[in-house]
């Protein structure tokens, strides 16, 4: 990787990072945390994903815990949410948009990584939608959620592996430069925000199985 590369996609990185650790500290408020326990579930998930990505990898200590930088954004999330969630706590999509936000995000550094490190196309794009996701799963257990990645009510990892496959293709063609990234990032966040608030659904894994049979915020249906 080129000097210019690292610098774009720590930057990428970064934005991710502190797009996540809102939505962290945010479900942290919701649930009523204390203060340290919003900081480490904003860390949680801003940083989960990329320590499940650079492990599989095997690039070396997972950035993470070797570039100090990395730990500014979760500090930044959980002050920022502390002083203004008073003002905001109304406004029930905002943990969904900054959500959406770091999975746009992530979804593209992810697979950039994986393609600049030599994995195969379609390794690439798994390993882009796994550091989309692997954050969010990991802050939905920890806080008691019903992890978005498997709730029949939602889309989540689809726009993920969406924006994987968009910058895959646009990295093998040789046209993937900064405006494409905003665009296919710009893209995954829309998808993922329409899809919410609209509703779309795909099909459950059994055919014949309707949503209308499911408790709310049950997914397992009767034997």
């Amino acid at each position: 990787m080129t000097f210019s590369f690292d610098i774009a996609l720590a930057w990428l990185d970064l934005a991710g990072i502190f797009f996540f650790a809102v939505s962290g500290s945010l479900l942290a408020a919701r649930k009523q945390f204390d203060l340290l326990g919003s900081l480490l579930l904003a860390s949680l998930v801003s940083l989960g994903g990329g320590v499940i990505r650079d492990i599989i990898l095997n690039s070396g200590p997972p950035a993470a815990f070797s570039n100090p930088a990395y730990v500014v954004p979760p500090l930044l999330a959980t002050g920022l949410v502390y002083y203004l969630f008073s003002s905001v706590q109304r406004f029930t999509s905002l943990l969904i948009l900054f959500d959406a936000a770091g999975l746009a995000l992530f979804c593209i550094t992810g697979t950039l990584k994986a393609l600049s490190l030599g994995m195969n196309p379609v390794a690439a794009v798994l390993l882009g939608v796994t550091t989309a996701v692997g954050g969010g799963l990991l802050r939905d257990i920890t806080a008691n959620e019903v992890p978005q990645l498997f709730d029949a009510r939602d889309l989540y990892a689809l726009p993920a592996f969406t924006g994987a496959a968009l910058t895959t293709i646009l990295w093998v063609m040789g046209v993937f430069n900064p405006l494409s990234a905003c665009a296919v990032a710009a893209l995954v966040f829309a998808f993922r925000v329409v899809a919410w608030r609209r509703s779309w659904r795909i099909p459950l894994a059994v055919r014949g199985w309707h949503r209308l049979g499911l408790e709310p915020g049950n997914s397992r249906g009767r034997d």
